[in-house]
């Protein structure tokens, strides 16, 4: 009979940012280990506050699954002298196996013939699995940090308080730090601190949600958000909408209870973003807009309990926020008396990495380089901006404001140049060099901006590369995913056309001085290989989310180093690979890769020699070419790629009968070879587009 598990650990308040990763450990641990074991189980769910980790799992079968399998012993060469009889090495397996020799089979494998064995495995009880199972789950979570307490030699998020392990409605033996499992949860710490006693895992959720705890994530997640909506509502205005916010808030209380709060007006003269990142950065409070989508003199405060006196409690949320938001004015006040451009000597004294240098040295390289991405893409008339927005697109990060708020970097920026009188093209600038700091973050809205923005990006990624401390598995302390796809958004939301290989040399060149005598492992690739081929992976990982991934494969194969071109020639070519003739197309196509890849490489270079083309199959396919070459040349320069796909198509027919008619690998060298080149010559058409020879005709 089907049982349910459940396993939950409580704990001093753990970290807000450490409750999804371990519950996601807890979960992938307990199913991976169950399924080792061959344990059968329904519904997996998750549950967590800031006092506890759960899991619950629906329907534990009684036992594993039985099995038999195959045990794979000595060869049969091994097994048997050259008389037929047994070896000692097949008397030892069949003692092992507890069968007679006679009864052994011979099992063919890719090594030869094996002697072998049945083996019956019975499944183990699923109290005796989990047991194993819990201790290597609980032993396994990944926590940023751990720690210690008392005499206890394991470590974990903060002191475990109680663990709950039940299988139906007996407890599992666990043992974690020095707290034995048992069947005693506890509700809210203040509302309902005493021990709740639990018959049975699916009185869990039911039995904590009397005792004032909402266990399940995304019910108290939609709580949070109901009801500080509702509180804002009241206050007057509309919440400033923040999901990553809700979430933080949703993970530091057990039972949300909002409560709206004003500061003074006078400071609604700061930066916005100074009094949103005051708010929620220190106190996690939500902010307010009214009608206009302007701050209100407002916030929204989330409390663990409800509160007994209100105005009690808003007096300390208030004050707190008030001791906040007069230190965010005293740093703006002082940062404003000093000009943004008589701080940018202090980025001298500002290491960026230690290898690469000062931010000083950092923005001289990413001045020039944003110089000629404008003049590359044809926005050479920003110059000036470029300039003077670059040399003082760092200067903020050595202002109070930015030294207390690092997140404000760029906003600063461009209050602080504002304040010195910088034209508004060059505070703007400022800013939108930063966009977009997220994935979901907006794209800068002017090109002065957007070009810093990738001439910083691309020397970060160059710099880190070179010195060889790019990304290594999950790994990315400079960021170096999040920058490489913010130039790819930047490139095709902007719409710039330029080389990425020339960008990227010009950028180790301006990091030339500084990576000159870095010492590389033997057959590593160039810096320049290794940011191109970084670039691929994050184009390939980004366009497969919306084709297949053959399609992005040929696409890539047939050149990247213009993103807004190959970008098109993949929409170009994903438009057709669902149309019912693609396959028949694809198939054809590829094979001309194929023969070109396999075969061109022991051809020299040159070009079809006409006079040499001796059957009627291959002289019409070279003159199809022809006429199609100049027409699919015109088409890829306007970009219409669409067209040039219709234009390489149309030479399908006269390539199925040169295969059927024309043997290629000809006896005669020259022949063959004035063949391989009229299909290598094809081959180049198609690689205008994409290289056929990575598509998948069957899909």
């Amino acid at each position: 009979m089907a049982s349910e598990l459940l396993l939950e650990i409580g704990a001093e308040e753990i970290p807000a940012s450490f409750i999804l990763p371990a519950l996601e450990d807890l979960k992938r641990i307990i199913t991976e280990r169950a399924a080792e074991a061959r344990l059968k189980h329904g519904e997996v769910r998750t549950y967590g506050t800031p006092r506890r980790l759960a899991v619950w799992v629906k329907d534990v079968g009684e036992r594993g699954e039985d099995i038999t399998r195959e045990q794979l012993g000595p060869s049969v060469k091994a097994a048997f002298d050259k008389d037929g009889k047994p070896t000692k090495a097949a008397e030892k397996f069949a003692e092992s196996q507890k069968v007679a020799v006679d009864a052994l089979l011979r099992l063919q494998t890719p090594k030869g013939e094996y002697l072998g064995a049945k083996v019956e495995e019975k499944g183990r009880p699923a109290a005796e699995i989990l047991k194993d199972v819990l201790h290597t789950a609980v032993h396994g979570i990944n926590f940023r940090k751990t720690m210690r307490w008392g005499d206890v030699e394991q470590a974990f998020a903060r002191p475990v308080q109680w663990v709950v392990a039940l299988l139906g409605g007996e407890v599992l033996p666990l043992v974690l730090g020095d707290v034995k499992s048992g069947r005693t949860t506890y509700g809210h710490r203040f509302l309902s601190p005493g021990a709740i006693e639990l018959s049975k895992p699916s009185d869990y959720e039911a039995a904590l949600e009397k005792a004032n705890v909402v266990a399940d994530i995304s019910k108290r997640r939609a709580q949070v958000l109901e009801r500080v909506r509702a509180a804002a509502t009241q206050a007057g205005g509309k919440l400033m909408e923040d999901d990553s916010l809700v979430d933080q808030v949703t993970n530091l209380v057990e039972l949300p209870n909002p409560v709206v709060g004003t500061f003074e007006e006078r400071h609604l003269d700061l930066p916005p973003e100074v009094l949103v990142q005051e708010m929620k950065s220190h106190q996690r409070y939500f902010s307010v807009l009214d009608a206009q989508g302007k701050l209100m003199p407002r916030f929204i405060a989330v409390s663990n309990t409800p509160v007994r006196d209100v105005n009690l409690s808003l007096r300390g949320y208030q004050r707190v926020l008030r001791a906040r938001l007069a230190d965010g004015r005293f740093f703006f006040d002082e940062d404003r008396k000093t000009p943004l451009a008589a701080r940018t000597e202090k980025l001298g004294r500002v290491v960026w990495q230690g290898q690469l240098g000062s931010y000083a040295e950092k923005v001289e390289r990413f001045r020039a380089l944003g110089v000629k991405l404008a003049e590359w893409t044809g926005h050479g008339g920003h110059k000036g901006t470029i300039e003077r927005a670059s040399t003082l697109a760092k200067a903020d990060l050595v202002t109070g404001m930015v030294g207390e708020f690092p997140e404000l970097q760029g906003v600063m920026g461009r209050e602080y140049a504002r304040a010195s009188g910088e034209p508004e093209a060059v505070a703007q600038a400022i800013f939108e060099h930063y966009l977009p700091r997220t994935a979901e973050d907006a794209l800068p809205t002017q090109d002065s901006g957007a070009l810093i923005g990738l001439a910083d990006r691309l020397d970060t990624l160059c710099g880190i590369f070179a010195i060889g401390k790019g990304p290594t598995g999950a790994a990315d302390p400079f960021a170096l995913r999040r920058a490489c796809l913010a130039v790819i958004r930047i490139v095709q939301g902007r719409g710039y056309r330029f080389s990425l290989a020339q960008a990227v040399d010009a950028a180790l060149e301006q990091l030339g001085p500084k990576i000159a005598n870095v010492k590389r492992k033997a057959g590593e690739p160039a810096p320049r290989e290794q940011v191109l081929e970084f670039f691929r992976g994050r184009l390939k990982a980004l366009w497969t989310e919306e084709f297949r991934t053959d399609v992005v494969e040929a696409v890539l194969s047939a050149g990247f180093d213009d993103m807004v071109a190959a970008r098109k020639r993949l929409e170009a070519l994903g438009g057709i690979v669902g149309r019912a003739d693609f396959a028949p197309l694809a198939g054809a196509f590829k094979r001309v890769g194929n023969i070109v890849e396999k075969q061109g490489k022991d051809v020299a270079r040159g070009e079809v020699n006409p006079q040499r083309l001796t059957d009627d199959a291959e002289r019409q396919l070279h003159a199809a070419y022809v006429q199609a070459r100049s027409r699919v040349s015109d088409l890829v320069k306007s970009d219409d790629f669409s067209g040039a796909l219709r234009e390489i198509t149309s030479l399908k027919p006269t390539v199925d009968i040169f295969f059927d008619k024309v043997m290629v690998m000809a006896e005669d060298k020259d022949l063959r070879e004035n063949r391989i080149r009229l299909l290598t010559e094809i081959g180049t058409l198609f690689n205008q587009v994409a290289d056929f020879a990575k598509l998948q005709a069957e899909a």
